[in-house]
């Protein structure tokens, strides 16, 4: 594969014409590429409500509240010294 400093070399070597039809065909493939890498991350990350969202409904503060009361019900107990 070529270096950079000799593509470099060869582009400034060409015509006026020859560089645009250059910057013509290259150009295409670069805007892929970013297209191609900005897509990337997108599809790696997932929101926290997306992975939740097969949990079902959340429950409710009455829900939250009655299952408080059950574990905290006989706290203290008078049989624990």
């Amino acid at each position: 594969m070529a270096s950079l400093e000799a593509v470099l070399a060869q582009a400034f070597g060409l015509s006026t014409l020859d560089k645009v039809r250059l910057i013509e065909k290259v150009t295409p493939k670069i805007e892929e590429e970013i297209r191609n890498t900005q897509a990337q991350p997108a599809k790696m990350y997932r929101s926290l409500w997306g992975v939740c969202r097969g949990l079902g409904p959340a429950p409710s503060a009455e829900d939250i509240d009655q299952a408080r009361q059950e574990m905290w019900g006989g706290f203290p107990r008078d049989d624990v010294e």
